[in-house]
């Protein structure tokens, strides 16, 4: 199959009442791991990439990586560059074959974010590519995120002009979630109140950013094969099954990723300490995010959707 865009994919997610992953991947293992998933689960996918990602792997390397899994899979793809900082990065991606960008100017004024998130789609939409744009800032470790006491939650009451002058494809918005794998120091909780309000005042697909539940199994692995992550927390899978119901139609998933892999690979060298055979190492560790990746697609409702 082609690139489809995350419009194609988050519309009928929206309207039907399920939402579709989306997971960033960073190199063969990550982006195998989630073609295979979205195959056995025939489910539709998102494979989204960060400007650190393409710094590391190199914009042609990862992006064709991923045509590549698009071409061979039975079931829709898009690719999608996430947590784009400026307009020269999103344009350098729509013009690398993108289906899908998304321009952060959550730092930004609100003005500033509209005039940078227009551009953007002035030359996106012209080439069948979608767009999505962020209101308010999400705290945590990832990308362009603020410390805690700088997070701010998307006001209900912008998301109307916002969409209206920018003609955004998708919005993502800021209701307690935050990157990394130190979400909470309490109680998680989801302002979903707030996420009812968004949902209600426009009619666009919603995203929710810093979604991964950090499974505790993992990090028990991980923990006993040498990390060092207590404490670690994420978004409990009622939340986001609340979110879904609430118009979420597009989650995001990283760290969930990093730590099934992380954990593995732990195990892998630990338990075979002559092994040197990098297949032998990540071809587990592959297969662990996979697991990992699939187990969302049936949480979001998307399998058997493509």
């Amino acid at each position: 199959m082609v690139l489809v865009t995350n419009k194609d994919l988050m519309v009928p997610a929206r309207k039907n009442g399920y939402a579709v992953g989306a997971f960033n991947v960073q190199n063969l293992e990550s982006m195998s791991a989630i073609a295979e998933a979205a195959t056995e689960e025939k489910s539709p996918v998102i494979m989204q990439v960060t400007p650190s990602v393409i710094k590391y792997a190199g914009l042609a390397y990862i992006s064709n990586l991923v045509k590549t899994a698009a071409e061979l899979a039975p079931v829709p793809i898009a690719l999608h560059l996430d947590h784009g900082g400026d307009f020269e990065t999103a344009v350098k991606c729509i013009d690398a074959g993108f289906s899908s960008v998304m321009i952060d100017g959550s730092f930004l004024s609100f003005d500033e974010n509209v005039d940078v998130t227009k551009r953007v789609v002035s030359v996106a939409h012209p080439k069948g590519v979608s767009v999505e744009a962020e209101l308010g800032k999400l705290a945590g470790v990832e990308e362009r995120t603020v410390a805690e006491k700088d997070a701010i939650l998307t006001d209900p009451e912008a998301v109307v002009e916002f969409v209206k002058k920018t003609g955004v494809d998708t919005l993502a918005v800021a209701i307690g979630t935050s990157h990394g794998a130190y979400k909470f120091k309490s109680e998680a909780k989801l302002d979903l109140e707030r996420l009812k309000t968004i949902s209600k005042k426009i009619g666009i697909p919603l995203v929710l950013h810093g979604a991964s539940s950090v499974p505790q199994g993992i990090v028990e692995k991980a923990n006993k094969y040498g990390a060092e992550l207590s404490g670690a927390k994420g978004i409990p899978e009622t939340e986001l099954t609340k979110a879904i119901s609430l118009g979420i139609a597009k989650i995001n998933i990283d760290t969930d990723l990093r730590l099934a892999f992380t954990a593995t690979v732990r195990e892998a060298l630990t338990n075979s300490p002559k092994n040197f055979d990098p297949r032998k190492i990540l071809g587990p560790a592959k297969d662990a995010m996979k697991e990992v990746a699939k187990g969302k697609m049936r949480l979001f409702g998307s399998s058997g959707k493509a």
